[in-house]
């Protein structure tokens, strides 16, 4: 979501533009206005026609009449909806025990040691394991602890960055709007653009801008606690190169005391195919790893890796316990899951498919004026929809048209970035090079239409 969205679609009850509630059919206007009356106007549903799902199976949606979506957006369930052996996991530790971490359990020490596993730098040398229910509990424990271990209580993300909905991680998501406050303690850095600023330029304007803005929160007596990024900039607009972005800016904040939190909620769990998590593709250590999202294929689990030394202070003097966090059938769910990335290769599949299909978004660049730049890595790509290719400028009314047009066709995706004009691609892991076919055929036509329209 983004900032613009989020300004635009507070007057609305869905997203990706007004919903025309004459047009829907009498089943859902009925489902529509029964959520309204139930849940109340803080949710959002997606696209001007709005979709009742039913089921799924691996990278298929199913609506109550049975047609078939193409889901080329949700991340969570990683290795596919409804995956068997997560199923299985999940429905055998619930028929056994479902109780929380203060028993000794042989589950999450296995777990804890195959997670810790696929970490590089300290984490992955002697780090912990902590575990939450989501990731917003994940990066709000994060905060604690760097607190904690710095004494200071400032903050840097991007301008358009979201770390979660607690209150904590609302004030250190600038995505939620300008009517969602920021803390006083936040301070914001501009997104690192590589479609408008020359990328040989970015490193060290980057480390610039976090020195800016740690020298305004030293003034302002708060010090900097941490540095938080989603390696991806999901929410920022997709900007997966220079993968030298990031170190120069670490330098900086860890010069002045603070730590650096790699937020891999949305970009970790071989999401970019190059590596298990995002942050390695720039070759930094963090101090702190936040995860949620696909761990456990749709099911409520989340956590942190942490270097030993930066909560040995914080476990001591304050200690952590989450009742659902780390509990039996969560890390049941959570195993079942790293297990069939590791199993069934999912990691190199991101990476071949992920491939193919920019390589083919990147043939429309040549072919649409609208379509301006390509990127992100893996299975996480980024398609941004512009005026005209030589002004760069947003174009959120295409994007969106493209969004919903894409949905009448029956495939699913969402759009990111301040100005909403960033077409998000985002399928399970187990997306095939058919579905790329499948996705593409639908995305030229509709982009056709939209510029035939004008």
């Amino acid at each position: 979501m983004s900032t613009q969205g989020a300004r635009t679609r507070g007057k609305m009850n869905n997203a990706f533009g007004p919903m025309d509630r004459a047009k829907l059919s009498g089943t859902i206007r009925a489902l529509v206005e029964r959520r309204d009356r139930l849940l109340g106007p803080a949710y959002r549903l997606f696209y001007r026609n709005p979709i009742e799902v039913s089921r799924g199976s691996g990278v298929i949606l199913y609506d109550s009449e049975g047609r078939d979506y193409l889901d080329a957006y949700n991340n969570v369930v990683s290795v596919g909806h409804a995956h068997p052996r997560v199923v299985d996991a999940v429905s055998r530790q619930m028929s056994i025990l479902c109780t929380h971490t203060r028993y000794i359990q042989h589950g999450i020490l296995s777990y804890a040691e195959q997670l810790l596993g696929t970490f590089t730098g300290r984490i992955g040398a002697t780090g912990h394991a902590m575990f939450t229910c989501t990731g917003s509990e994940a990066n709000d424990l994060a905060l604690r602890i760097a607190e904690h271990y710095t004494g200071n209580l400032g903050v840097i993300v991007t301008a358009e960055a979201y770390h979660g909905n607690s209150h904590r991680t609302a004030g250190i998501s600038p995505a939620l709007g300008e009517n969602s406050p920021l803390g006083q303690w936040v301070r914001t850095i501009p997104t690192p653009d590589s479609y408008r600023i020359t990328e040989d330029c970015l490193p060290q304007w980057f480390a610039d801008q976090v020195a800016l803005q740690i020298a305004d929160l030293k003034r302002h007596g708060q010090g900097v606690a941490a540095f938080i990024v989603d390696s991806l900039f999901s929410s920022d607009g997709i900007y997966s190169e220079p993968t030298t972005l990031l170190g120069p800016a670490i330098e900086v904040v860890r010069k002045e005391g603070g730590v650096f939190i790699a937020d891999e909620v949305q970009c970790g769990f071989a999401r970019t195919g190059d590596a298990m998590w995002g942050y390695q593709r720039h070759g930094v250590d963090p101090d702190i790893v936040t995860m949620g999202k696909p761990m456990g294929n749709g099911f409520p689990v989340a956590g942190i890796t942490v270097a030993p030394e930066v909560v040995a202070c914080f476990g001591h003097d304050i200690r952590y316990f989450n009742t659902f966090g780390g509990n039996t059938v969560a890390i049941a769910a959570a195993k079942a899951t790293l297990d069939v990335i590791q199993a069934e290769g999912l990691l190199q599949n991101s990476r071949i498919v992920g491939a193919e299909l920019k390589k083919q978004l990147q043939v429309l660049t040549g072919r649409y004026e609208c379509v301006g730049d390509v990127r992100g890595q893996g299975l996480y790509l980024g398609v941004e929809i512009v005026q005209s290719r030589h002004t760069k400028t947003p174009d959120t009314r295409r994007a969106t048209a493209i969004v919903n047009g894409l949905r009448e066709r029956r495939v699913l995706i969402s759009a990111t970035g301040v100005q909403a004009n960033i077409l998000k691609i985002r399928p399970p892991l187990v997306f095939s090079l058919s579905d790329v076919d499948r996705l593409m055929e639908e995305l030229r036509a509709v982009i056709a239409e939209v510029e035939a329209a004008g």
